[in-house]
């Protein structure tokens, strides 16, 4: 009796599902990205300090910015202090400890910054952090 040493076709890879994740993946992160990039007003100039440090953001951390001229923003959108309040609220609501990072103007007044610290405590949120930028080295 003889047996047929045939051996099966090896199976060939396909490349079209890998491509497509990979593309996928490619999208979520430019887009991801740029909605990053889009919550820190460019025409925020935040105070200097010598302990700066570079902006590193939390996971789920909210960036209030505040104006020269007193407006706040939040998500690309400017709020007065009550839409705040709403706004805070109800992501306090769902998760606890929630960071918020403000980012006021170095030209802003005092009592702004305050109001918005106030607005945030009233949400119940106590998680708070400045943004400062270490100053520029004068070599």
């Amino acid at each position: 009796m003889k047996f047929s040493s045939r051996q099966p076709e090896p199976a060939q890879m396909q490349l079209a599902p890998m491509i497509d994740i990979v593309f996928l993946l490619l999208i979520f992160f430019i887009v991801t990205w740029q909605f990053t990039k889009s919550e820190t007003e460019l025409s925020v100039s935040v105070p200097t300090a010598q302990e700066g440090a570079e902006p590193e953001r939390g996971p789920g951390e909210i960036v209030v910015n505040i104006l020269a001229d007193g407006t706040v923003k939040i998500e690309g959108g400017a709020v007065d202090l009550a839409q705040l309040l709403e706004k805070l609220a109800s992501i306090a609501a769902q998760y606890e400890n929630q960071p918020v990072r403000i980012r006021g103007d170095g030209a802003v007044s005092y009592q702004r910054i305050v109001e918005v610290i106030d607005t945030c405590q009233k949400a119940g949120i106590w998680n708070i952090s400045f943004a400062t930028q270490k100053p520029a080295s004068t070599n």
